[in-house]
């Protein structure tokens, strides 16, 4: 367990919380801002090649799979889901590595996978809903296994 002997969360579960906040505001902000104007987005995405209901899963996973991460609610599948989210964003969309601009963004991008990798292992800590519904008796195995 990761509280200390007076129940209060250590200094590690605070970080954990920090980390998974973090993590998640660029996931959260990016669903926001497409789902926002969705029209534009759809034509945007056309214009890569890529259907509406590509765009639509899209915003669906940044903002379900960021609110995942950021309240602790199965943060290891959120954290899953964004991790190979930003793995094929890199490989598909930011491969042109004359361009410094590019560059950054697929490194940026391989960064944030790893960030999400360490989630997925690490679990949310003890600052999450997933801590709470852990305590909670009667719970499957196959559920509990998830929250872990």
């Amino acid at each position: 367990m990761m509280e200390n002997t007076s129940g209060r969360p250590r200094l590690a579960d605070l970080i954990l919380l920090l980390g998974r906040l973090l993590l998640s505001l660029i996931f959260l902000h990016e669903g926001w801002s497409l789902a926002a104007d969705v029209t534009v987005t759809i034509d945007t995405f056309a214009k890569l090649g890529l259907s509406a209901p590509v765009a639509l899963a899209t915003i669906a996973l940044q903002i379900g799979a960021g609110l995942s991460v950021a309240t602790g609610l199965l943060s290891r599948l959120g954290g899953l889901a964004l991790a190979f989210f930003c793995l094929a964003t890199a490989l598909l969309f930011h491969t042109n590595f004359e361009s410094q601009n590019e560059l950054l963004h697929f490194e940026k991008d391989l960064a944030i996978a790893g960030g999400m990798f360490i989630l997925v292992a690490s679990g949310a800590g003890s600052i999450s809903i997933d801590k709470l519904l852990r305590k909670r008796a009667g719970m499957p195995p196959w559920l509990r296994a998830v929250l872990s």
